[in-house]
């Protein structure tokens, strides 16, 4: 690692790094009724530093789901009572007589595993409709219309308002801010953020990776699915693609229709974004995977946050248990336009600001579907300028970093600084990076001796796998059938009987599918 660390030696350019909201601005809700969500708020503020007098506990429902009614009489009138008796907020009338909080001394409410997680739609009475008259136009469909179902969270947010609407949508004014929250004036609004798993020993992880990430930052490989589902999801994961390469993050960006393979050889992980499976499935499978500590990782589809409860199905809690820190999901159905813009939201970690700053800075509403997973003061980015402590792991990916900085308009220079180091220090994951960012520049035939390099550099048969994965990418996006089926073939020879081998199938399986089984025989 000399070579590597002599480059570190040279200063990193400056990042701005956001002003962190404080400990004493963070309410912690647990649920009295359950001694593990108790103990997880307990260990919470005491590795935040957060006063013990900030923890609030409510008798709540033992259920993730709840009805409207318990929402109320259960939560936000409870936590409402305690916000008037901690003098956390004043609150007063508006111009039209309504209630909210005009002064507010907290910032956050973070829930821990135990308390509610939905709130169940209430059942409307059946009416009997009209028939429309003949030949009427069609009415135009607004999609949230009579809906009440939410996530607690998003309730939450604007709890301190009274007598708002439970149907529809509610507009989060913090959205598209590039303020710190605490600049932003939005009294009567709080950031919502839930520690939340299928165990409360993953819901310690996350805490305790989020502190310690924070102490040398979050570096490594950031993995994009672009699986081509709608243009307006896609160009957020485009715009993460392009803000890695500026920031200097190695990214590794899969185009093709289908979601990344089973068992697909994914090293390195620090950051994943993608869609648009319903239950997790490729790399996450594996059952070796793990995500790096302080991993951020999210998974675009309607209900990836039906459940935390179960790690193997939908999607947030898998790739919590699969060693994520944070990740966003949503409850219920609620459309595409109205999620988390992904774009929005990895812009701000990459400006320094917090998890839970960024989120809602990135989700247009409230009283929706949206909830946020994970702890609300994680910044993963926060040692961009290349301060913290410095892990040997971390190396190659802070070089990367450096050289993107100090070389940012002279790439060839960039890449020729980066190849010495690689080849001095052995490299793969420099080699790989090299590689990957001369594939983004169409330049494929560099980009292959570049893998071919970390392959003869990587010492895991997975990671060695994975640039064989781009090589054949190579030739399967160029339209090169034959080509992308012999190297596939090849490296299933290569590898064996091992679980990545159904990565390299199922693109075989695709580009030459098999025959369909033989039909049945009549019965007689």
């Amino acid at each position: 690692m000399r070579g590597i660390s002599r480059l570190l030696l040279a200063v990193f350019a400056t990042t701005g790094i956001c002003a962190a909201i404080a400990p004493s601005q963070v309410v912690v809700l647990y649920n009295d009724a359950d001694p593990g969500s108790k103990s997880l708020a307990d260990r919470y503020c005491e590795l935040r530093g957060i006063a013990r007098s900030n923890a609030a506990g409510l008798a709540m429902p033992k259920s993730a789901d709840i009805s409207r009614e318990e929402y109320e009489d259960r939560i936000a009138g409870p936590l409402r009572a305690e916000f008037d008796r901690q003098r956390w907020w004043k609150r007063g009338r508006d111009a039209n007589g309504v209630v909210q909080p005009v002064e507010n001394r907290m910032r956050v409410i973070v829930s821990m595993r135990g308390v509610p997680l939905r709130i169940r739609a209430t059942p409307k009475p059946q009416a009997g409709k009209d028939p429309a008259p003949a030949n009427a136009p069609p009415k135009p469909v607004d999609p949230v219309a009579g809906h009440d179902e939410a996530s607690v969270d998003s309730e939450l947010a604007l709890f301190g308002i009274e007598g708002l609407p439970n149907e529809g949508v509610l507009q989060n004014r913090y959205f598209k801010s590039s303020a710190p929250f605490a600049n932003a004036g939005h009294p009567y609004l709080l950031l919502t953020a839930r520690i939340d798993a299928a165990s409360v020993e993953t819901c310690e992880r996350m805490m305790r990776d989020a502190v310690e990430a924070e102490a040398s930052g979050l570096w490594g490989m950031a993995y994009v699915d672009i699986a081509n589902k709608y243009p307006q999801g896609d160009e957020w994961l485009e715009s993460i693609v392009r803000a890695n390469r500026k920031a200097g993050i190695p990214t590794a960006v899969d185009r093709f229709g289908e979601t990344l393979p089973k068992h697909y050889p994914m090293g390195g992980a620090a950051q994943y974004y993608g869609w648009y499976d319903w239950h997790v499935g490729g790399p996450f499978v594996h059952p070796d995977f793990r995500f790096r500590k302080g991993a951020v990782a999210v998974h675009i589809h309607s209900f990836s946050a039906e459940q935390l409860g179960n790690p193997a199905k939908n999607w947030c809690a898998p790739l919590l248990e699969k060693g994520a820190a944070v990740t966003v999901g949503n409850v219920y159905e609620p459309y595409l336009h109205l999620t988390h813009d992904l774009g929005i939201l990895h812009d701000r970690l990459l400006a320094g600001h917090s998890w839970v700053e960024a989120c809602w800075m990135a989700m247009p509403v409230c009283s929706w579907q949206g909830v946020v997973l994970g702890d609300p003061l994680y910044r993963p980015f926060r040692r961009l300028d290349g301060s913290g402590k410095v892990l040997d792991e971390d190396k190659p990916f802070r070089a990367w970093r450096m050289a993107s900085e100090r070389w940012a308009d002279r790439a060839d220079e960039r890449r020729r600084q980066l190849e010495s180091a690689a080849q001095r220090t052995s490299s793969g994951w420099l080699a790989e990076a090299i590689g990957l960012d001369l594939l983004a520049d169409g330049r494929s035939s560099e980009a292959v001796v570049q893998f071919q390099s970390a392959k003869a550099w990587f010492a895991t048969s997975a990671d060695r796998l994975r640039q064989d994965f781009h090589i054949i990418g190579i030739d399967r996006a160029a339209g090169r059938k034959q080509l992308a089926l012999d190297g596939l073939r090849a490296a299933a020879l290569r590898l064996g009987p091992q679980p990545e081998s159904a990565a390299l199938q199922a693109w075989i399986d695709l580009l030459d599918p098999p025959p369909p089984p033989p039909a049945a025989p009549p019965s007689r």
